[in-house]
């Protein structure tokens, strides 16, 4: 299905500023299908004969829908959009003409000419056409509210072919809420309450207002139900704002407990404000859901940050150990055990400080490859390049992964690129482990490098580590070597982290250590999860 950008850029041409106009409408027209009890249909000109097409469709969660298929994409022209054709030269809404049918389902046509203020403020030229389209197959004598409801649509389509509608959004704001069925509130010119729906009145009530809106300042209201001052103080300057013809944000109410989120909305049909819209929701519930969520985040990071104190103590006596041992193998086994407890420490610690079960990996990559060219044993200045991104990493992948990268990185180094002294003497081969063998020489016109890479594809993750050290000696075995960096190595990476791993000979000579590992999870039924 093709966006609303890329069928108005394909099919006509309007502005960048116009289709911004137009995204901005889809984006807040929920609010004017419900109050209508109608579908809304954006349609834009393509030719000059009359021909329109209908780049965006809504359908009212308040009364039936009048069309069963979607009608996005569709290009009309003739009798069947003359209705259109008029809202479009004339810049008026068209409002008459006869019910028309769409298989056994009777309709209403109405079309709402969509203009675009100028920077000066003025009325533009018009760009498109809402088409507002009902369902008369359901009609009755309408209530209170349904006079209600289509009296402040009519408003707010005036508000549309006067282009002061949608307001500007501000920064941060989503449009999923309030919505017409959470509450209703409409006020006239002096701010005071001349209709509240049940719903509406339902929310006031859990804030402890027991008696009846209408006939209230709202303003005042809300000044004096809020619990915090300052709160009733932002939540009445939002009425007042709203009755000035502005488009406040978005504000909360806390009042005995409860918690209220209201939106305020300027009537001025014609550029005349004759009052304000407000739509009002109970988030009580979300709210305690929300303080539960960040009571139980907090904790979680509590946890992460201890275990990444006592894994750092743990490292710390290694160290301590390390330096009293007298047997050179037994200092080199200790301090390999400091560098992985302290590389599973990276991933906790940060962990403690994001608000998930999740690491964005790179920056671990990064520091664990930067602390593996300090460390490693070698006289080899070697740079350290990561190529692509690892994204973000559920815990228990990242965990294992640094532990998986922190081997082949100080392998890659170590082995790679001995020591001088130990060029001499035939080389051990970047985490085999195996029998010392004959192996290449590092050339030495190359630049010590080594080189990791990632990168996502069909919900794996592929990593390479490549150095172009003196490679593989011939006859390398990775399965039979036996070496504890290599094997801790194909433990995690078949075990944990259910993946493979291949050691080779790079393309240009060195060595690459090649893994894949899937993103899913199986969950204890079987299933998939990401």
């Amino acid at each position: 299905m093709s966006t609303l950008r890329d069928l108005a850029e394909e099919h006509t041409h309007l502005r960048p500023a116009d289709i911004d106009h137009l995204h901005r409408i889809a984006g807040d027209w929920q609010l004017l299908s419900d109050l209508s009890f109608a579908d809304l249909l954006l349609w834009v000109p393509v030719d000059a004969d009359g021909t329109f097409l209908c780049v965006a469709q809504v359908r009212p969660t308040t009364a039936p829908t009048a069309y069963q298929d979607d009608q996005v994409g569709r290009i009309v022209g003739g009798p069947e959009v003359a209705h259109l054709g008029v809202a479009y030269s004339q810049g008026r809404i068209w409002r008459e003409g006869d019910p028309v049918w769409y298989g056994d389902v009777p309709a209403r046509h109405e079309a709402i000419p969509v203009r675009l203020r100028t920077a000066e403020g003025e009325a533009g030229e018009v760009i498109a056409v809402v088409g507002r389209d009902t369902n008369l197959s359901t009609a009755r004598t309408p209530s209170q509210l349904e006079l209600n409801y289509l009296t402040t649509a009519d408003d707010l389509a005036q508000m549309i072919a006067d282009g002061t509608f949608p307001p500007p959004r501000h920064p941060g704001e989503t449009t999923s809420a309030p919505r017409v069925g959470d509450g209703l509130v409409r006020l006239d010119a002096g701010g005071k309450v001349t209709y509240a729906s049940p719903n509406a009145q339902s929310a006031y009530r859990r804030l402890g207002y027991a008696s009846h809106l209408v006939g209230e300042d709202l303003a005042a209201l809300h000044r004096r139900l809020a619990g915090d001052p300052l709160d009733g103080t932002e939540a009445s300057n939002g009425i007042l704002a709203a009755l000035r013809g502005e488009a406040p944000p978005r504000r909360e109410i806390d009042a005995r407990g409860a918690t209220m989120l209201t939106r305020a909305l300027p009537l001025m049909p014609a550029g005349v404000p004759i009052g304000a819209l407000v739509l009002v929701r109970d988030i009580t519930e979300v709210r305690r859901r929300d303080r539960a969520l960040i009571t139980k985040d907090a904790t979680i990071r509590e946890i992460h940050h201890r275990v990444k104190n006592n894994l750092q103590t743990v490292a710390a006596l290694l160290r301590l150990q390390a330096r009293r041992v007298s047997m050179p193998e037994a200092r080199v086994a200790l301090e390999e055990s400091v560098r992985r407890v302290a590389s599973i420490a990276l991933v906790h610690e940060t962990l403690s400080m994001s608000s998930d079960e999740a690491v964005e990996f790179d920056g671990i990559v990064d520091r664990v490859a930067s602390a593996a060219t300090e460390v490693a044993a070698t006289e080899v200045s070697v740079g350290m390049r990561r190529r692509g991104s690892f994204g973000v990493l559920p815990a228990e992948i990242a965990t294992s992964l640094v532990m998986v990268l922190n081997e082949l990185l100080l392998n890659a180094v170590e082995h790679g690129f001995p020591p001088a002294e130990e060029a001499e003497e035939p080389p051990v081969p970047a985490a085999s482990g195996m029998v010392p063998v004959a192996a290449p020489e590092v050339d030495p016109s190359l630049r010590p490098e080594v080189v990791v890479s990632a990168h996502r594809f069909r919900k794996m993750l592929h990593v390479s580590v490549a150095d172009n050290g003196r490679g593989l000696p011939p006859g390398f075995d990775a399965e039979r070597a036996s070496r504890l960096g290599l094997q801790i190595v194909r433990a995690l990476v078949t075990g944990e982290l259910r993946g493979t791993i291949e050691l080779r000979a790079g393309a240009n000579g060195g060595t690459e250590a090649v893994l894949v590992v899937p993103l899913a999870r199986n969950a204890p039924d079987g299933r998939s999860q990401a």
